[in-house]
């Protein structure tokens, strides 16, 4: 296996929430991004501002893309995963999908409340909440789940948090959350920094309970 080069771009993509994230960098430095309160227009906008926003960097540069696979807006993960498989597989690149809340966990990692375990909400439907508990590795190079993104009746959460002596609130994830595409990005390096090379048809969308298909 080739040894990484440490001139690597990365692309981010984050569509789960109301905001577009954007996010372009190269390994270790720190990375260009950009944020748009699309809504609804996103479909009809994404094209359009990835072109600018790439320049002046040109499509053949970047090496990797990172995409946020939920859970989030059904319609907004949708529209994410398909553009970046698009992109990983026209550009013949890996693609990284990477879990909203574990994003959001890394973007938050050095709030002081959250030494070792990470504990990460967000509302679902039906009074339910997505709920997730990670992990800050040894050397600092990205998470691992303790707990895996689950749906859940919010008691059956509390008692997850409790059994795991987590007794501070979780971090509760926002309806705006296009800026932590720049974690989703970072935590997609880390993996591209073991050597890690999945192929775009891995990357699979997380819709939570509705469990839909690509």
């Amino acid at each position: 296996m080739t040894s990484p080069n440490p001139y690597s771009y990365g692309l981010g993509l984050h569509t789960t929430s109301t905001q577009l994230g954007v996010s372009l960098g190269k390994q270790n430095q720190q990375k260009s991004t950009q944020v748009w309160d699309l809504n609804r227009k996103l479909s009809s906008h994404l094209h359009k501002i990835l072109q600018e926003f790439i320049q002046p960097q040109r499509w053949e540069n970047i090496n990797f893309a990172a995409v946020a696979k939920g859970p989030g807006s059904f319609t907004g993960i949708r529209i994410g995963i398909t553009a970046a498989r698009t992109i990983a597989q026209q550009l013949e690149i890996p693609l990284f999908s990477i879990s909203t809340l574990a994003g959001f966990a890394w973007f938050h990692k050095d709030n002081k409340l959250f030494k070792e375990l990470i504990p990460v909400q967000m509302e679902a439907s039906r009074g339910q909440v997505y709920g997730a508990v990670y992990q800050k590795k040894s050397k600092g190079n990205g998470l691992i789940a303790v707990v895996n993104d689950t749906v859940m009746e919010l008691d059956k959460w509390e008692k997850v948090l409790k059994d795991l002596n987590l007794f501070h609130e979780p971090l509760i994830v926002t309806s705006e959350i296009g800026a932590t595409v720049c974690s989703i990005l970072e935590l997609a390096e880390f993996e591209w920094e073991q050597g890690k090379r999945p192929h775009f048809s891995e990357s699979m969308p997380f819709y939570g309970h509705l469990n839909v298909p690509r």
